[in-house]
């Protein structure tokens, strides 16, 4: 599933797309006083994290990490919890179905599953069959009662369930007994493509307590999480000190972790290069080409990069009544946004040759990628609000007495002030104003993005290999299940082709389909990709087996220190 990603705040998760081209050349790393070369912004088979056997690891340790606020609901299927921040945390402690190398491929996690396997076609059918050993932090056994409970919440069949993302089981007909407790069948109303990303990726899986009624699913994980199933549990938190423990797991039936604990502290994200400098972090994401300078001059520390599945991106709120409720409006104004110009200034020197990111459901180097954009062309942008009776009053344009003002929200953070303030250039020249309106990271999407309290935002998107569930979950309009369409924004002739999508199983006509859900996105004026992530990381040089991954997730029990 995408996910509104906040790990420099402002991140949703939401799916990366389904298969990567290799063909990725990463900068070595250098010296303070080499320049901070770029490298290829397209994704591929690398991934950057210091891979180390297990025997050049000191047992023990404590990885500290930061994160930019205290999780606001621990339930990261849920509209409140369904931001990169909190899914950092839980994927420490959560089963999910497949592992991902750099390459995007995946193979089954058999510390939780022993067979995932599409068993019929007509009906389909997906059995998941659990590791006999596999239990939750309480001892109790992982059955298939937790993946049925998790699939009715999910289905949206049940408005009560405040529910991110369907991920496909509006497609789930049924979830059944198999042999034993041990293996869950689901069987499917309609081929569904993206089978494979219902408890992977980004869409873990929860125990049926907490996904077994909805008040349980709304609100049962806002204050903390206590049933996991991973190799680390909680063992300690301070919301006002703005600090979680994470410890062992006593029930995990696994390898053994390296580290004893991960330590999270919430830290605003213009403060994590210090506090890595300082000593006070272990691990941080980079933003500016400053900061990849800043830690190239720090001893100690070293820069890893390996392209990343993190996009930034701009939403408009097209609900009845907003300044951009007007289809045609919200076009013109997305063909006088220069992305190209935003890519420079933020990437130049960061990526060689950096490019804007031109679809919303691919990105740069995966199978599929293709340029459905509308372009850059504020002449015609300027033509078209004149057209459509916007008419310039010294300024600014005016119609019917209201001023073309945006309001543009986002998260205090000087690379979104930076890209807001050349977009507000860019619109200054056709006629159109733009606000920046900052705001804080504590309750940014559950106080005001989810509301729709904005004419613009900009957060950032991160996936997984699993795109087409997520092209529901964010285009898909219904004003009873927004899910991720904040902007409100959509059509039923939209909604048919992306039903069309999700169904079609032959790979290379779902990604036809696919591109041509991401061209109308673009002529319904419902957001604008900007950039990809070049995935540039600050990293202690003792630290190993995490980084810069790319496409990979992480084996949470291999992350140490060097001895």
């Amino acid at each position: 599933m995408r996910t509104r990603h906040l790990l420099a705040r402002g991140t949703r998760l939401r799916c990366a797309a389904v298969v990567v081209a290799a063909g990725m050349i990463v900068a070595g790393c250098g010296t303070g006083a080499e320049p901070a070369a770029g490298h290829s912004a397209v994704l591929g088979t690398n991934s950057d994290i210091n891979s180390q056997p297990r025997q050049a690891l000191r047992e023990g340790g404590n990885l500290r990490l930061a994160v930019t606020s205290y999780p606001a609901n621990w339930n990261t299927l849920s509209n409140d919890g369904n931001e990169g921040t909190i899914h950092e945390i839980v994927r420490t402690m959560l089963p999910r179905a497949f592992e991902i190398d750099a390459a995007g491929e995946f193979t089954v996690d058999t510390d939780y599953f022993t067979e995932i396997a599409l068993t019929s076609t007509d009906p389909m059918r997906v059995t998941y069959t659990i590791n006999p050993a596999a239990v939750w932090s309480d001892g109790t056994p992982i059955t298939w009662e937790d993946l049925a409970a998790q699939a009715n919440a999910l289905s949206g069949r049940d408005k009560r369930y405040l529910i991110a993302i369907t991920n496909g089981f509006e497609f789930v007909d049924k979830v059944e007994r198999g042999v034993d407790d041990r293996q869950a069948v689901l069987t499917f109303n309609t081929p569904y493509a993206d089978w494979r990303g219902q408890f992977a990726g980004n869409s873990l899986l929860y125990p049926k307590s907490v996904t077994g009624t909805p008040e349980a699913f709304n609100t049962g994980l806002a204050d903390a999480i206590d049933l996991t199933a991973g190799p680390f549990i909680v063992t300690g938190t301070d919301r006002g000190q703005g600090r979680i423990t994470l410890g062992r797991n006593p029930q995990w039936w696994g390898d053994e972790p390296v580290l004893d604990t991960i330590t999270y502290s919430v830290l605003d994200s213009s403060a994590w290069v210090q506090a890595l400098q300082n000593n006070e972090l272990d691990l941080a994401r980079l933003s500016t080409i400053d900061d990849v300078k800043t830690v190239r001059g720090t001893e100690g520390v070293v820069v890893r990069r390996a392209p990343g599945n993190r996009w930034r991106h701009i939403t408009f709120n097209g609900a009845p009544g907003s300044i951009l409720a007007d289809r045609d409006v919200r076009v013109a104004i997305s063909k006088a946004i220069d992305r190209q110009g935003i890519v420079t200034a933020l990437q130049n020197g960061l990526v060689d040759d950096p490019k804007p990111l031109n679809n919303h459901v691919f990105l740069q180097g995966q199978k599929g990628y293709q340029d459905n954009s509308l372009g850059f062309d504020p002449t015609a942008a300027a033509r078209e609000l004149d057209a459509l009776g916007w008419q310039l009053n010294g300024e600014v344009r005016e119609k019917d007495g209201r001023q073309l003002v945006i309001r543009d929200v986002m998260y205090n953070d000087p690379t979104w002030v930076q890209i807001a303030r050349i977009i507000q250039q860019n619109l200054a020249q056709i006629g159109v104003g733009l606000t920046i309106d900052t705001k804080p990271a504590p309750g940014f999407f559950t106080d005001v993005v989810q509301p729709g309290d904005f004419d613009a935002t900009q957060f950032i998107f991160q996936g997984d290999p699993f795109p087409l569930s997520s092209i529901r979950q964010i285009y898909y309009y219904d004003p009873d299940d927004l899910q991720g369409n904040y902007g409100r924004i959509g059509s039923p002739e939209l909604n048919a082709l992306i039903e069309r999508t999700l169904t079609e199983l032959d790979p290379e006509k779902s990604i036809e389909l696919a591109n041509q859900v991401d061209r109308m996105v673009f002529e319904e004026g419902h957001s604008l990709p900007l950039m990809q992530s070049d995935g540039s990381v600050g990293a202690r040089t003792s630290l190993a087996n995490i980084g810069s991954p790319g496409l990979a997730t992480y084996d949470y029990t291999k992350i140490g220190f060097l001895k």
